[in-house]
């Protein structure tokens, strides 16, 4: 069976917790070259793409799902949303919670909207990141074989 539309509201248990750094805020604002001086300091706060560290990690729980039949290589980031009630600190212990959102259906694809909800330990609601991912359910073609539109003009000749 693959992901259906029924599987929309199908939620995923709390990730492992994943404890903030400074360390790790400040690779991730060097990883994507922000020198804003928020992120460094004795009290840092993370950059608001920080939560898709959590999320992503929250994003396996689906994939290893098997009656979902979602595969990462064959996945897309369509888009993204980070909504924020406070930023992420340095010392924050945060989980992930994965819930489907929506699954549509169109030919091969599928959009999936996911929500990760990512809180403290002690349960305080930090943020929640909104990703609609796309996925093809058919296989691409072997290496070094001719591209479907090529093939099916072959055999039209």
């Amino acid at each position: 069976m693959a992901i259906t539309t029924e599987h929309a509201g199908r939620s995923y248990p709390a990730t492992a917790p994943y404890r903030v750094s400074r360390a790790k805020i400040h690779e991730f604002a060097r990883a994507i070259g922000d020198d804003n001086p928020s992120y460094g300091g004795p009290n840092p706060i993370a950059p608001p793409t920080f939560a898709f560290v959590i999320a992503s990690t929250a994003w396996e729980a689906m994939l290893a799902d098997p009656e979902l039949e979602v595969r990462l290589e064959r996945m897309i980031h369509g888009e993204q949303r980070f909504t924020y009630d406070r930023p992420l600190r340095a010392g924050d212990e945060v989980v992930g919670v994965l819930t489907l959102d929506k699954v549509r259906l169109r030919g091969p694809m599928e959009f999936i909207t996911t929500s990760v909800d990512v809180r403290t330990v002690a349960g305080e609601h930090v943020c929640t990141v909104t990703a609609q991912l796309i996925h093809n359910r058919e296989a691409t073609a072997p290496k070094g074989s001719a591209p479907r539109a090529a093939a099916a003009e072959e055999a039209t000749r």
